[in-house]
């Protein structure tokens, strides 16, 4: 799988950090042992698209305190995989796989700059 990976957020400040998922046209948090995460990671890079990729069990220093606010932000337990595109929380695998399934996914993609056919 071809996807750019960001592991290392300890230089970066909490401001730098919620920016995170807006500096990319595809960006998935993720947790490398995490299956759910590599279907979705395997998704996208099967369309084509080369998410960012963070994989918050990489970073002991904050990955942590990013997987907490994820889950706050979901409002769920399971922190991952969360997608955002274009900037805009998509969720986490029930919604982007419905997403792709009823055809929304593709136009978010286009719009996002990640897909050009």
């Amino acid at each position: 799988m071809n996807y750019q990976t960001e592991s290392s957020w300890g230089s970066y400040n909490m401001p730098t950090r919620k920016r995170l998922a807006s500096e990319n046209a595809v960006v998935i948090f993720s947790i490398s042992t995490c299956c759910m995460c590599h279907a979705i990671k395997r998704l996208f890079c099967g369309m084509g698209v080369n998410p960012t990729v963070h994989e918050l069990d990489q970073d002991p220093r904050t990955g942590k305190d990013m997987e907490a606010a994820l889950m706050r932000l979901l409002g769920s337990s399971s922190a991952v995989p969360v997608v955002f595109i274009g900037g805009k929380l998509v969720g986490s695998m029930d919604r982007v796989m419905a997403s792709h399934i009823n055809g929304t996914l593709v136009p978010l993609l286009k719009e996002a700059g990640a897909l050009w056919l």
